[in-house]
């Protein structure tokens, strides 16, 4: 089974103490990406960078605007879809033989580590890496640029605080208490569709002892499934919906800026922490403009410019509202971090994902 880094207060210290060197040394160099001068110049010649990416490409604007500052020679060409579409399009490029992304770059944690252990990602040391945390990194071919937290979003006008669930348990209560008035009104990932949907589902019954409990009350007020977290958002916010559970903090805290109406809520039983995985594909046409982009995401600059976005910077040199460091201190003992690495693959042995959306669509009542 996949294993949780424990989130403690001796963790925390660990957690600084072994980045401290590697964040004292990028301070003092400043806060731009250390990538080798050739890397940079080969970058330059290439003069392109294909990102695929589940990111949103209004939110992750920003970003790229800050990056096309420091390498204004390399144009990006940025792609945005969702995770399995992204997976599915770089297998059957791969097997082509045809061009694909230079940089994948998604949520969806499993299915990136699969792409890396079966072989499809480049080895990259790259001279960011250290600043990362111990558990963000696998083999110098699978990185985290994110530490995002998985809320409930609910709105604000239609539920009262004390109508607001802090639980999972919680959640369930007040499905089972008010069936009607969740009915059609509840909302998360589809499983089935989604990659990141699926990932975030099999973590859920993985900490959560009432699980099966749990999923037949998602089907008992006949939950509403979406692939995108900006349409589920949308509803929440127009009131189609109440709430959504297993959502990305970071999109509800971006809309939340925007509308008070959106509400958030970290359960208190466990709130999960997944990031954004980057890799450079072993068959990348600009592998040059590749290593740039990564050493950017994982740098102190790149970092802080994910921190704005509100996508949470996984760096511990990097402070603000939207950062790891901010989010242990405030929730240490809760978080459920998902370390980077092959323990995700668990469920993505075939006879144990059909079996699992198997009972999953019984407990809800697809099937």
């Amino acid at each position: 089974m996949p294993r949780t880094i424990p989130s403690t207060t001796g963790l925390l210290t660990v957690f600084l103490i072994l980045t401290a060197n590697a964040a004292r040394e990028a301070r003092a160099a400043g806060a731009d990406p250390a990538t080798p001068a050739e890397t940079v110049l080969a970058a330059d010649k290439e003069g392109k960078l294909v990102v695929y990416s589940t990111t949103d490409s209004a939110i992750v604007a920003p970003v790229l605007k800050d990056f096309g500052a420091l390498h204004p020679k390399v144009t990006v060409d940025y792609n945005d879809m969702n995770s399995t579409e992204m997976y599915n399009r770089f297998l059957a490029e791969a097997a082509a033989g045809s061009g694909s992304g230079d940089v994948l770059w998604s949520s969806a944690m499993d299915l990136q580590i699969k792409l890396a252990n079966d072989g499809y990602a480049l080895a990259y040391a790259s001279p960011e890496a250290p600043g990362l945390p111990a558990w963000a990194s696998w083999r110098n071919e699978a990185f985290a640029t994110t530490f995002e937290p998985i809320v409930f979003v609910y709105n604000t006008r239609l539920l009262k605080p004390e109508e607001v669930p802090q639980s999972h348990a919680e959640l369930v209560k007040q499905l089972k208490a008010h069936p009607d008035r969740f009915k059609g009104k509840l909302t998360a990932y589809d499983p089935e569709r989604s990659g990141i949907g699926f990932l975030l589902i099999t973590q859920d019954a993985r900490l959560d002892p009432s699980f099966p409990d749990t999923a037949r009350a998602y089907g008992s007020v006949g939950v509403k499934l979406y692939t995108s977290v900006g349409a589920m958002l949308e509803r929440i916010q127009s009131g189609e919906h109440l709430l959504g559970f297993n959502m990305f903090g970071s999109y509800a805290i971006a809309k939340q800026r925007k509308d008070p109406s959106i509400g958030i809520v970290y359960p208190k039983d466990y709130t999960l922490v997944m990031s954004r995985i980057a890799l450079i594909p072993k068959a990348a046409k600009h592998p040059n403009a590749a290593k740039v982009f990564l050493d950017y995401l994982l740098s102190t600059r790149g970092q802080e410019q994910i921190a704005k976005v509100a996508l949470f910077s996984v760096r511990p040199d990097v402070q603000g509202e939207t950062t790891a460091a901010a989010l242990i201190q405030k929730l240490d003992g809760v978080l459920k971090p998902l370390p980077v690495g092959p323990s995700l693959l668990v469920y993505l042995d075939q006879a144990k994902r059909l079996e699992f959306l198997k009972q999953w669509q019984q407990a809800i009542g697809t099937k």
